[in-house]
């Protein structure tokens, strides 16, 4: 960390951004779909003519880095975009690492695609002594019909960049799988070794999950798969084995990256029924491992899923 570093929170919390225009078509729920390894037995996601079609439930959450056009991107660039947080110092972007990841459904998302309004707001930094966290929000609505659709919670955790006697936030809610007691069902996600390549094209185009020369400078002995790719594959396996694959009965999903997973490795999601203080819905809490390496790559997940007889569920 450079000497002296330290930010203003008071200037960055509560700072919104510019709103953005971001649009996506039906193409873009099927390559989703496809990238966080939907199997070809469900054509609900898969098929825009089957008669269920619809986004997978977790798909907005890859219009944080998406574009309004429809070519690549630079990946700084949209992730810059909007300009500086005010009271934050310059850092090396490279040390940043994905944390924690939240998303609230406020009303189903569009079956068709189309024009979407993206609304952030930084919530705080917090000083966590081996790096900071920076917590942001998106607000994503219609860009014509207004509609508020989804609510995203993100952290950013920035390796070396801590000790400068800021906040260290909100302590955040463990979610332990019941001791004893086996999963109460289990997904796996043979993942591919294109796997990553694949996932980018829904607009995530960072280098680290591409470039072989830039991952071995980073830590990395190959390009890593994205975390939001393992994420969208949990949010899929809890409305499979919780919800019934029906998209409106999801509600929303937490969880934290704790290592990362390479194109090639079989991911098993592990998930566990739990209570709620919501009684129209139910809790699943869930972890994500790797097989090959009996490594835990999200922890503390939970999402929660309206219950089958729900008014919400039948929106």
């Amino acid at each position: 960390m450079p000497e002296g570093y330290s930010v203003d929170v008071s200037k960055a919390a509560g700072h919104v951004f510019p709103a953005e225009v971001i649009r996506c078509t039906r193409r873009d729920y099927l390559m989703y779909a496809l990238a966080v390894g939907v199997p070809e037995t469900e054509l609900q996601w898969l098929y825009e003519l089957d008669v269920d079609f619809g986004p997978l439930p977790t798909y907005p959450i890859s219009l944080l880095v998406k574009s309004d056009h429809w070519d690549v991107n630079v990946f700084m660039e949209r992730w810059t975009s909007g300009g500086p947080i005010p009271g934050m110092p310059e850092y090396d972007f490279n040390k940043i690492v994905h944390g924690e990841q939240g998303y609230e459904v406020i009303n189903p998302f569009p079956e068709e695609g189309g024009a979407f309004k993206l609304i952030k707001t930084c919530v705080g930094v917090y000083d966590k002594g081996s790096g900071m966290v920076v917590h942001s929000a998106v607000d994503i609505y219609g860009e014509h019909d207004n509609v508020h659709y989804s609510r995203l919670d993100t952290k950013m955790f920035v390796r070396g960049y801590g000790g400068w006697n800021g906040p260290k936030g909100p302590k955040a809610v463990a979610y332990v799988p019941p001791a004893g007691r086996e999963p109460d069902a289990i997904d796996v996600f043979h993942t591919q070794e294109n796997q990553a390549l694949l996932f980018r094209l829904s607009g995530d185009y960072n280098p680290l999950h591409a470039d072989i020369n830039l991952a071995p400078t980073v830590g990395f002995h190959k390009p890593i798969l994205h975390g939001l790719c393992t994420y969208g594959k949990c949010g899929h396996a809890v409305l499979k084995h919780f919800g019934n694959n029906e998209r409106v009965r999801f509600k929303s999903i937490n969880a934290r990256f704790a290592q990362p997973v390479f194109p090639g490795e079989t991911v098993e999601v592990l998930m566990w029924k739990a209570s709620s203080n919501d009684p129209k819905c139910d809790g699943i809490i869930f972890q994500a491992r790797v097989k090959e390496r009996n490594v835990l790559v999200i922890t503390n997940g939970y999402a929660t899923i309206y219950k089958e007889d729900s008014n919400e569920a039948k929106l």
